[in-house]
Parts: C-alpha cells; structure tokens; sequence
C-alpha cells in the first residue's frame, strides 16, 4: 500500500530523537494568478494557519501579476507563503518552483525545464493522470492526447518523455480521484521518486487535502527548494497531525490519511 511505502521511506533519528517536519501544501490557487479561482490570498493564509500547516505554494496559472507586491504580502504573514507557476505545457500542466515568472517557450517541457534549472528550481508534473480512466468526450487528459491509448499500467505512462523531463510527480493531488492518485504513486513508485502532495484549492475549499511533509525548518523559499532537490519530504493524502518518535517506539509515526483528512471537505475538479 501507498502507506507502507511512505512508512519505508520515512526517516528515523532513533530513539528519543525528535525530527522536525514542515507541512506545506504545494498546489494552490488564488484570485492573484488564476482566473478559475475564487481564493483570496488573504482567505488562503486564514485556512492555512486555522488548519495549522507552515506553508503554501501559490501556483498561479498565470503568475502573480506584481511579484514586489508579492513579496510584500508574503513577509506579512505568519507562515511560509512561496510564489509558483503551474505552466501549461504540450505535455500538461507542470507546477514551477523557483521560476518567477513566463518565459518564451515554456509550453515545450525541455525548454521549461533548462529554464528551471538554470535557476535551481524544480519542476513537478501536475494531476498527470487525471481524466484516463473517465471516456471521452466530455473528458479528455492533458497529458496523453490520443483517448484510445490511454495508459493501462505504470509501464505504459512510462513511455511518455514528461516523466523523464520533470523532477518528481505529484501524487496526491486533492482534485483528483482516489484511483488517480494511486495510478501517480505507482508510476512514482517506478521512478524511485518521492511524489509530492498537493490540495489543487481553487477556494477555502480543500486547503490542506493533500501536503509535503518536508524534514527540517523550511522558512523559505530557498529552503523550500533545498529540501526539494535532496529529496527531504514525502506526500501525505490528508493533513497529518504531528507526531514524532519517542524512546518507546520502534518508527516515526505515519498519519492516517483518514483519520486526519479535514472533515467534510469535498475535492472540486479543476481541469
């Protein structure tokens, strides 16, 4: 199972060591930078800190349109609050972390990604697989165009060049189905990559559904791609409750998904 196989790779100080972890939901949208979202940044960072996480990455289909405003709002807050891009590409939707803004020629994955590494940022593709196992016409997947060759396996969505472009996959992603997800964390599994977590909240609606749990104190951007690129964090599908090893337990604790999804919220689907 997804659990058992975050379980194995969950790291333990040993006994009576403490790991400090940081929770961010890396997949957000707000009225700033996405014309489907009805989230104000400010609504955002209330959720945020009532459901207790540490960080949020906005996304922003189109970037935040005044970045020095951006980072006036950011250094007001009380958590970690981080620009991104979710760029639409001819292979999908990619979420950009560390690129500022649009450059010409991102809709070609190679380009976008000499351009994110340029900079030290990190590309992660985004609800890769949604839409494949629904019929079209009414839906169709971004990412493999032709509906009659939808993949059947993780073998077969490995052929695709995406996955072999970007950095890692996101696995859980909040707008998506449970079936969905899973079909991501297999292909992750196929990788041997992390996967990262992600509500995809284009209202107060979900915030917090998915997370990256990242190991240490991420307070910043340059933090936050630190830990990205040495593979410090893990997806959780459900916002966890922190729990930590003690001298009487033999692993750190994982949380259920279940137990510590935030009651009653329901996943909206964005395409």
């Amino acid at each position: 199972s997804w659990l058992e196989w975050l379980t194995c790779r969950t790291p333990f100080l040993g006994p009576g060591k403490e790991l400090m972890t940081s929770v961010f939901d890396l997949h957000v949208h707000t009225v700033k930078g996405s014309s489907d979202s009805s989230l104000s940044p400010e609504d955002l960072v209330r959720e945020a800190l009532s459901l207790g996480l540490d960080g949020v990455c906005l996304t922003e289909h189109s970037g935040w349109r005044d970045l020095q405003e951006f980072k006036a709002f950011a250094a007001r807050q009380e958590l970690v609050v981080v620009h991104a891009l979710e760029v639409d590409t001819v292979y999908g939707h990619v979420l950009a972390f560390g690129v500022d803004a649009y450059g010409s020629g991102f809709s070609n994955v190679r380009e976008l990604r000499r351009a994110a590494h340029r900079v030290g940022g990190y590309l992660v593709t985004a609800h890769a697989f949604r839409n494949i196992f629904n019929p079209p016409p009414y839906n169709r997947s971004l990412v493999f165009r032709d509906a009659d060759a939808y993949p059947k396996t993780p073998k077969e969505a490995l052929v695709h060049p995406l996955f072999h472009l970007v950095d890692d996959v996101e696995v859980f992603n909040g707008a998506n189905t449970e079936r969905e997800n899973g079909f991501a964390l297999e292909v992750a599994r196929s990788l041997r990559e992390r996967g990262t977590g992600g509500s995809d909240a284009h209202s107060t609606e979900g915030i917090g559904s998915c997370v990256t749990v990242f190991d240490g104190d991420v307070r910043s951007e340059a933090d936050l791609l630190e830990a990205l690129r040495a593979g410090a964090y893990r997806p959780v599908d459900g916002f966890p409750q922190r729990e930590v090893a003690t001298p009487d337990e033999s692993s750190l604790a994982i949380p259920s998904p279940v137990a510590h999804s935030p009651a009653g919220r329901r996943r909206a689907r964005h395409v």
